[in-house]
């Protein structure tokens, strides 16, 4: 039987793809370029979190198209999306 965690929390912060910079595969997000549940300013992304979803346009991605770190999140070919596009991370962490 798996061992489940007995608390689990999940960060959501969002932005949309016109705050991204660089091309192709070294197109990312700045982690201080997304807002909060809370509606503030993000300073970081979690460092360790059991594991994440990222939604475009209200789309969850495989995972194969992303990379986070706590300072940003790497998107290949992100820059082809519409400024506009919304962009929300999910971090689950324990």
């Amino acid at each position: 039987m798996p061992i489940v965690k007995p608390f689990m929390n999940s960060l959501r912060f969002s932005t949309t793809a016109g705050a991204g910079t660089g091309t192709g595969a070294a197109y990312n997000i700045l982690a201080t370029t997304f807002t909060t549940d809370a509606g503030t300013a993000a300073t970081a992304f979690p460092a360790s979190p059991s594991y994440y979803n990222l939604y475009i346009n209200g789309q969850i991605q495989t995972a194969d198209n992303s990379a986070t770190t706590t300072t940003a999140i790497t998107i290949p070919d992100g820059d082809t999306l519409t400024a506009a596009t919304p962009i929300v991370v999910e971090f689950v962490v324990n």
